[in-house]
């Protein structure tokens, strides 16, 4: 059961935006390896602006994910790639629906 999550806006630097596009996409696999995210999507809103949602069970997964490869990858990357560095918003979860 999912209880909590982050929502990650990301606005890509003009001419950047497929290079943050494959950023996300590589990130998967890094994400596949953390046993405490339930649920990570990487969003695409609009031509140059992107997110990611992500959900967990408790307060101690979401901070292991927030210590991860790809919190330290998007921060360490974000200068070249993104607007301004991006806004890690926490939030509790209402309801979901998994498989």
């Amino acid at each position: 059961m999912v209880k909590l999550g982050l929502w990650v806006p990301l606005q890509a630097k003009p001419g950047k935006e497929a290079e943050v596009e494959q950023f996300l996409r590589d990130g998967l696999s890094l994400v596949e390896q953390e046993a405490g995210t339930t649920a990570w999507f990487a969003l695409r809103l609009g031509p140059s602006t992107f997110g990611i949602f992500d959900a967990f069970p408790d307060e101690g997964a979401r901070d292991a994910h927030l210590a991860g490869k790809v919190a330290a990858a998007l921060m360490a990357k974000a200068p070249d790639l993104l607007v301004a560095a991006p806004p890690i918003q926490k939030l509790e979860v209402l309801a979901a629906k998994l498989p």
